[in-house]
């Protein structure tokens, strides 16, 4: 895949409006005008047979709350095109904890994400028979799929050349290497008592190289052990 191609997201979702401002916000707003990514939203109500457009409907067996029935849905993902390389996600509490590894693969080993917003207590579990991964924004409940839809949108598009200026700035972040970022700062070089590190105005680049390293593995062992722990074993791997 030619990685300056565009990227095509499919969000399968009951509110699109949702998506309006956010998609049209920051750099992610500009990398979708100048075609970077592209986002189709389509809405299953869209597709309900009955005159009330119903998109829900009780569990069988009983049970608190509504199922998103399967039929709407089936029948948005497949009024979509289908691109060569598809994944078909749902984003539910159930599926693997977004990452940046997670975002990195989605990036360079897709052409077509299709993202299926769940809603009440979620979707008939026939729909699973379209979905090829379940992800989920964390161990928590939501009202909607559309937020972690967003985030992962987000999270993909900023790693896809043009999105983001400087883009060696993105070796370096949180996460990249396994280890939290380093403290930054900016003028003034005081701030109510609060002064900036003399290293990092001494001009000695390897000295502040070194400082910058040192912070990132004291913050990640004190804020994220597991985090840690992963980077020590890659270092004696």
């Amino acid at each position: 895949m030619n990685q300056a191609a565009s990227l095509r997201f499919d969000v399968v979702t009951l509110f699109p409006d949702f998506f309006e401002s956010p998609l049209c916000s920051g750099l992610l707003g500009k990398a979708l005008e100048r075609g970077i990514a592209q986002v189709n939203l389509v809405n299953p109500r869209d597709f309900a047979t009955d005159k009330h457009r119903k998109v829900d409907d009780e569990p069988y067996g009983g049970g608190v709350g509504m199922l998103m029935k399967p039929e709407p849905i089936f029948a948005a993902v497949e009024s979509l095109p289908v691109l060569p390389r598809r994944e078909v996600i749902l984003l539910t509490p159930q599926g693997e904890t977004m990452s940046q590894p997670l975002f990195r693969t989605l990036n360079t080993a897709y052409d077509q994400i299709i993202l299926i917003c769940g809603h009440y207590e979620g979707v008939d579990e026939r729909v699973l028979h379209l979905v090829t991964r379940e992800v989920s924004l964390g161990d928590f409940v939501l009202t909607c799929g559309e937020i972690p839809a967003l985030t992962l949108i987000n999270g993909v598009v900023r790693l896809r050349p043009g999105t983001v200026g400087k883009t060696d700035s993105l070796k370096f972040e949180s996460f990249e290497t396994d280890l939290l970022d380093y403290p930054q700062y900016t003028r003034p070089a005081e701030f109510r008592g609060w002064h900036v590190p003399e290293v990092l105005r001494s001009g000695n680049h390897a000295a502040i190289a070194q400082w910058r390293k040192d912070q990132q593995i004291d913050r990640t062992q004190q804020r994220r052990p597991d985090l840690y722990q992963r980077w020590c074993s890659r270092q004696n791997s």
